[in-house]
């Protein structure tokens, strides 16, 4: 292999001759051999920093800092890498020391490698364009890692809404199939009082789909940036005018309605904004996992178990037991609401560690937070396409529950007061009878008296008149 020398105030180093990154980026390669994960994993924070590295060249060109001559090569450059080109040559690991310098640098390199060649230059010659005197100029990590983080969060952000609506629309869509099966209602997993299939499933949809208004809400967060801060706030090294511009340059080139933050010092500091969506998302996560438990309770049997609902059997559940299905999407979907509840609590723990002018722990809180956002999207829609779409009712063992439990006892406590149906209900369980069978026989009610407490109607809405 082909290497040019790179040299930085603690010496030098060889990098591959076609590597559009330098000494910086090979430096914390070596330097955080943590999760094995590069950053290009997460595509829409490279396309997030591009834009942020574009907008700040906008600005300073703008205000006569950037000539021309090198300007348009890195507007070239940045186009470039927003399009998709060149994102494995961003190897920094996602877990980094340095509060994101390493990623930074690997923006930096990148985009000043490609303007160079782009312009029939060597890889390497920073004297003609230079990753930190030109790409980098009136910036610091800690006001553009930050923000290509926010612009990279929304846009990521997009697939996991897409993927609630879907998968409320799927329960919806089961609320609406399994409307006229009556099955019984649980509380503490005993039998309470019967309900339709069809409002179990709709209740899933509805829990989930009013998620995406408190998600919009926590995202509006993002939205405020502190570019222009430069190192902890004040805007050194930058122009006075420089942060609006560069601002407003990056709004148009992400499509988001960004805006400057009204307090830069503040904004460089604080991560809360991190803490209140992962809260958010901890949330979907805890209703997502409370759901797949229902549905491998409803599902569990077949014959010593609810057996309500059938799942799809998507593969054999087991080497030793012939036969056996097991609910291994819910399950699944349990493991990954686990990992959500997980990363919140580290996203917690580094949000608080912050000291004074920077959180240094930016790097893991966007990882966690990066995590959370692709771990539920994909989990949505495995539960739906791989399980909801395909879920059928036993209509049969449904409809039995209700006629054998005790609990409907309760429908009769208007007619025959709660002590008398209370010892219905007592005596249905003990001597294996029907609360029906009971009251018929005891002359308590007419059969035809029953049968009208007992329309399906009465059985799962208001039914006082």
């Amino acid at each position: 292999m082909k290497y040019r020398i790179e040299s930085d105030f603690l010496g030098e180093m060889k990098i591959p001759s076609n590597a559009y990154y330098g000494i910086h980026t090979m430096r914390a390669v070596d330097n955080f051999p943590i999760a094995d994960v590069a950053i290009s994993v997460y595509p829409n924070i490279v396309i997030a920093y591009a834009m942020v590295k574009l907008a700040c060249a906008r600005a300073n060109n703008q205000l006569g800092l950037l000539d021309n001559d090198i300007y348009h090569p890195i507007v070239a450059a940045c186009e470039r890498i927003i399009n998709g080109e060149f994102h494995d040559q961003f190897i920094v690991e996602i877990i980094q020391g340095g509060a994101g310098t390493s990623t930074n640098m690997n923006a930096n390199e990148v985009i000043a490698n490609v303007a160079l060649e782009l312009i029939g230059k060597e890889k390497g010659d920073y004297e003609t364009i230079s990753p930190l005197n030109h790409v980098n100029m009136s910036q610091s990590t800690n006001d553009t890692y930050p923000t290509a983080l926010l612009v990279g969060f929304l846009k990521e952000y997009d697939p996991l809404l897409e993927a609630i609506k879907s998968l409320s629309e799927s329960f919806h869509a089961k609320g609406v199939e399994f409307a006229d099966v009556i099955k019984m209602g649980r509380t503490q997993l005993q039998d309470a009082v019967p309900m339709s299939l069809g409002q179990e499933f709709t209740a899933f949809g509805n829990t989930l789909l009013d998620d995406i208004k408190r998600l919009n809400e926590m995202s509006q967060l993002f939205l405020e940036v502190n570019l222009g801060a430069t190192a902890i706030g004040t805007g050194i090294n930058s122009h006075l005018d420089y942060p609006k511009i560069a601002v407003e340059a990056l709004a148009d080139l992400s499509g988001l309605p960004l805006v400057l933050a009204p307090n830069p010092i503040a904004a460089t500091s604080d991560t809360s904004a991190f803490v209140s969506f992962s809260s958010v998302l901890k949330r979907v996560a805890i209703k997502l996992s409370k759901i797949s438990n229902d549905l491998r309770l409803l599902s569990s049997g077949p014959i010593a178990g609810f057996n309500e609902i059938n799942l799809p059997a998507v593969q054999a559940g087991s080497s030793i037991m012939p036969g056996k299905v097991n609910p291994v999407i819910p399950e699944a979907v349990n493991q990954t609401a686990f990992q959500v509840i997980g990363n919140d609590l580290v996203i917690t723990l580094a949000a608080e560690a912050g000291q004074m002018q920077l959180n240094a722990f930016e790097p893991v809180l966007a990882v966690n937070i990066l995590r959370s956002l692709r771990y539920m999207t994909n989990a949505m829609v495995m539960l739906r396409t791989k399980c909801v779409n395909g879920i059928t009712a036993n209509v049969e063992v449904c409809a039995k529950y209700v006629e054998q439990s005790p609990g409907i006892a309760t429908f009769f406590t208007p007619h025959l007061g709660y002590k008398e149906s209370a010892r219905i209900a007592k005596k249905s369980l003990a001597d294996g009878v029907t609360v029906r069978e009971i009251i018929i026989k005891e002359g308590l009610m007419t059969e035809e008296q029953v049968n009208e407490v007992l329309h399906v109607d009465n059985l799962t809405k208001p039914n006082i008149q």
